[in-house]
Formats: structure tokens, sequence, C-alpha cells
């Protein structure tokens, strides 16, 4: 069974999620990368030591700068004609490129896998992660979202795939790129931060969450986020949210400052190694799922925890 993966990347290296998603692409069969792009040259060098890659595939083209999901899902369609299954990191761009091609090969995509059991079985969660649904398909090409937290890494050496250009389809004349504004910040991305610290609603107002979360952020090298709740307050910016409607994030420690447990919250860290929570109400949720728990006034207990580290 041959697999193509889509490679994300920000135009120089090949980013974490594609990691996992070929991890998960391994337990399919052999694996194949595709590096869409304008002058990617440096990211197909560097996907090709990707170990367990069997070759890459390269395209090229000014279309592709900025991965408009318009112009790549014909170009992924094109080259499925000889892979038998395409997988994609569940992030933005893959969860905006996947279902076209989907649409494009009429079949059903399968989305968020936590587990590959054979070839066309998977697991994914449903309802929020409260159940997980063991999902069949008969279909002959298939198109998967990959949960990134539900596989390890694989290792970014030691492989040796082939490089090899594809001809482009070019672009499709439907979308075009306006601009991005993309918030610059020296701490970690949060879905590959080893160490994050979230902020909830009780923080009360966006002064006081960045006065309290950042600094312990600061000391931990931690990336910062956000439940949802403290986003439509307007004390975080969007891309700080983690959950359901968020992030979904794994890291090796998270620290969860007055946040209740929602749900939907829960959904997107409790896969986390350890989870931390401070929250002043001891029947709150988050206490169901954390590790160690600090029942107190977040404004005295965050300064303080702050000021020992």
């Amino acid at each position: 069974m041959k697999t193509l993966v889509w490679v994300e990347h920000d135009g120089t290296s090949v980013k974490d999620a594609t990691l996992s998603t070929v991890t998960a692409a391994s337990k399919l069969g052999e694996v194949h990368l595709l590096v869409a792009g304008h002058g990617v040259g440096a990211v197909a060098e560097a996907a090709a030591k990707i170990a367990g890659v069997g070759k890459v595939h390269v395209a090229d083209d000014a279309a592709y700068a900025h991965a408009l999901a318009e112009n790549v899902a014909p170009l992924v369609a094109k080259l499925m004609e000889s892979h038998d299954a395409f997988l994609v990191p569940a992030t933005t761009n893959g969860k905006n490129i996947a279902p076209r091609v989907a649409a494009l090969l009429d079949v059903m995509q399968i989305s968020d896998i936590l587990s590959v059991e054979s070839e066309d079985t998977f697991t994914r969660p449903i309802y929020a992660g409260n159940a997980i649904a063991t999902v069949q398909t008969k279909d002959a090409k298939k198109v998967i979202s990959v949960r990134g937290t539900a596989f390890e890494k694989v290792a970014t050496e030691g492989g040796s795939g082939t490089i090899e250009a594809v001809d482009t389809t070019g672009d499709a004349g439907v979308s075009t790129y306006v601009g991005s504004e993309i918030a610059a910040s020296e701490r970690p991305e949060l879905t590959s931060a080893k160490i994050i610290v979230s902020g909830g609603r009780a923080l009360g107002s966006s002064e006081q969450f960045h006065t309290l979360i950042d600094p312990l952020a600061d000391k931990l090298g931690a990336g910062v986020g956000a439940s949802r709740a403290a986003v439509d307050a307007g004390y975080a910016p969007n891309d700080y949210q983690v959950g359901q409607t968020g992030k979904i994030v794994a890291p090796e420690v998270y620290v969860a400052v007055g946040i209740s447990g929602a749900i939907q919250h829960l959904a997107g860290m409790k896969d986390s190694k350890v989870i931390v929570a401070i929250n002043k109400d001891e029947d709150a949720p988050i206490f169901q799922v954390a590790d160690f728990g600090l029942v107190g006034d977040l404004f005295k207990l965050v300064p303080e925890l702050t000021e020992k580290l």
C-alpha cells in the first residue's frame, strides 16, 4: 500500500505536525511525501532525511506558495492515481486541503484519526473525545487527517528518500492570496511546545491575563494558551485558544490557571503528560484530569509560584 503525506512547512523547514503524520502513514505501508510550494528545495532535502520515507514528490510552482487548498487539491488528486491513501496533519491547512481532495476522488474522508487498526480500519474521537469510534472504510482510495498528539513524531534524520519533481497543475484561478497577519512571538508555538501555561476567564481581564500568565510562562520557557472563554472575552488572541475549536496539544506539562475544565477544553489538552490545575473551585472538572491540583486564589498563588521558580 502506497501512502502520500502532505508536508506542512514554512518554506524553509518541515513542521512537527508532519512527523506525527508520517508515523501514522508508516502503519499503512510505503511512505511518500508531497512537498508543494515555491522555492522549496531546502524543504525537500529535509523531508528526504525523515526516517522511513521512500520518496519525496516536489511540486515547485508559485501557485503553491501559500498552500491555497484550491490549487493543492487538484495536484494531490492527480498524484493519487498512483497512491492508495492520502494523509494530512489535522491542522488548519490540512483540514482545508483534505476535504477537497476527498471530493475530487469521490470518497469519504476519515477525520482526526487516533490509531491505525488495519489498512481499512481506524479509530477517531466523537462527542468531544468522550467516545472513540472505530471506523472501517471500503473506499479504494483513502483520505485521512491525523491528530498529531496521538502519534509519536518520527525521527528527522536517518532517512534516505529519493527526491522527484512532479508536474504541477498550476493555478486553479478560483482563489487568490491577499495577505496574512501572523502573530510574532519568541515563545514556543503551541502545538510544538513542551510546556504550556493556559489562562481562563477567571483571570478577569486582558491586563490580568498577561500580568499573571506571561511571567510564569517566561520562567518555564513555555508557550501561552487560553480557554475559549478567555479568548471570547478578549483576554487573549485567537491563536492562543486550546480546545475542541482551537488547537489540540499534548505537551510534557500543561498548567491550567483559572480554567474550570469544560469538556470542549479538555478535548484539546487531556493527552498532556502532566496536567497542573490552579483553581479556587475544588469541584471544578479540571481537577478530574489533573495530576497536580492547587486550590486557592490564583491572584495570590500564581505570582508566588512565579517568584519561587
